[in-house]
């Protein structure tokens, strides 16, 4: 049964943790993404404190930003680092509002971090939430902690007042960050998502990245003989870059309904087909061509270690290379290729890929100033904002025509013409990462036991469509849909 529906101002602070999808842990550092969200209570509106901070509406200060009400902006401080925040979108703010205080707070630890403000009711007024310790954005909806987002995609752009901001963003942008048919997340950077390889290394041994599992295989074993791990992810934190490969894959044999249908919760998602063909395929690199050792691993350590010339194939999304940069050598020239076609038969070709708004951004409803919170996201979306923003963190926005001009990086030329490539061939976006977290940590952990040879594709697929019959039948928890 579920449990009966609670305003949020009476829920407890455990009720609250839990609504959330959080828990608190004793370890230090520890993920605290956890359980399910509480029953649906009926959202509210952006408190009294919020319209305290509010001033008068014009077409330069649609929301009524109050001149002199302070900020509070939470950056999750991971791949794409703060300067961008610091040096860019917040000297944009206070050059808009001189008055204004800002405080900064950068982290890696989202969740932990804001946990106990959200049940206080203590938040900030702006959040780029992210990383692996991020929070719920459907558990915060359903407990009516975000502000909904149409009036910001709604608003005069600043570069063109007789365009709305929607209208500057590349298609598809607001949409990847609806909840019940509604934008309630900013999802900032157009992301990429394949297998990342040293072009300058595979130039040197005459390597050319495969275009399907047989040329794959063919090429790990060639890898393999020069002492190098052919394929790798990080096990201990990031189990989720491997299931983006099964997923993408599973969307190539059958077309994106794949993907919409495990969204969707539908009765045979896990089991069809090309989820298992995709399982199967992937599992056998993991498990012929991937040291056992690298699940212990975070990230960043398999990353440094492909940098080292250690491994040849790493999944990943476009951050990767800016947060490598350090550990990157000059010799070491960051390229991705799509994922190889599983069968002849694909729906999708070769160079079909990954491309989709990342990085998700909210707006506390709860939050002292909402108005400036959301000012700040359309600052970010102008374009010397998002301009800043590439230069800063070598990623590109959402923004249409920010980044012209711009010299990008070899990572970046290289997603660019993967773009170019793909054309309308494009994997979309897996939301029941975001909208079922119980789900998405039951996924990491079936990765890990697949990929690492501990179970086979069956019974991934069985241990999989078992959990999401489990959510879809708990009434404790939202439900979302999409469709293609």
């Amino acid at each position: 049964m579920s449990n009966p529906p609670s305003r949020p101002s009476e829920v407890s602070r455990r009720s609250m943790m839990r609504g959330l999808g959080l828990a608190a842990v004793a370890v230090p550092g520890a993920g605290v993404l956890a359980s399910c969200a509480t029953a649906s209570p009926t959202p509210e509106a952006a408190p009294s404190s919020a319209a305290a901070s509010s001033g008068a509406t014009s077409p330069e200060n649609p929301f009524g930003v109050k001149a002199d009400a302070p900020l509070e902006v939470v950056i999750f401080k991971g791949g794409l680092g703060d300067a961008y925040a610091t040096d860019i979108h917040q000297p944009l703010y206070k050059k808009k509002y001189p008055q204004a205080t800002i405080k900064h707070v950068p982290t890696q630890q989202i969740a932990q971090t804001l946990t106990p403000r959200f049940a206080s009711g203590d938040v900030p007024d702006m959040i780029a939430n992210s990383g692996s310790d991020l929070m719920d954005n459907g558990a915060l909806h359903q407990e009516g902690q975000l502000t909904e987002l149409t009036q910001l995609f709604d608003a005069p752009s600043i570069d063109d007042p007789n365009k709305k901001v929607r209208e500057t963003l590349v298609p598809g942008t607001v949409e990847s960050g609806l909840i019940d048919g509604k934008p309630f997340v900013m999802n900032y950077v157009f992301t990429a998502f394949g297998l990342w390889y040293d072009a300058a290394l595979f130039e040197k041994e005459g390597w050319a990245p495969p275009k399907d599992f047989t040329e794959f295989k063919a090429l790990c074993e060639k890898i393999k003989a020069k002492g190098i791990t052919p394929f790798a992810y990080a096990g201990k934190n990031a189990a989720y870059y491997a299931y983006w490969m099964i997923c993408i894959s599973a969307a190539k044999i059958g077309g994106n309904q794949v993907l919409v249908d495990l969204d969707n919760l539908t009765e045979t998602s896990w089991t069809n087909d090309s989820v298992k063909q995709a399982a199967a395929a992937w599992a056998e690199i993991g498990k012929t061509y991937m040291d056992k050792s690298f699940e212990g691993l975070i990230h960043t350590e398999v990353q440094t270690r492909q940098n080292q010339g250690k491994v040849a194939f790493y999944p990943s999304g476009s951050w990767l290379e800016n947060e490598q940069k350090k550990q990157t050598p000059d010799t070491f020239k960051y390229a991705i290729c799509p994922t190889p076609s599983v069968t002849a038969a694909d729906k999708m070709p070769y160079e079909a890929i990954r491309a989709a708004a990342g990085e998700g951004n909210i707006i506390p409803s709860k939050g002292k100033n909402v108005p400036g919170g959301l000012e700040y996201l359309r600052i970010m979306l102008s374009k010397e904002g998002a301009r800043g923003f590439t230069e800063k963190s070598g990623n590109i926005t959402v923004v249409k025509g920010a980044a012209a001009g711009l010299a990008l990086s070899p990572g970046n030329t290289s997603v660019a013409a993967a773009q170019d490539a793909a054309g309308e061939n494009i994997v979309t976006f897996s939301s029941f990462e975001g909208w079922y977290k119980e789900l998405e940590t039951e996924l990491r952990k079936q990765t890990n036991a697949l990929m690492f040879g501990r179970i086979t594709a069956d019974q991934f697929c069985a241990a999989m469509q078992k959990k999401a019959t489990a959510v879809k039948n708990d009434s404790s928890i939202t439900k979302q849909t999409r469709s293609l």
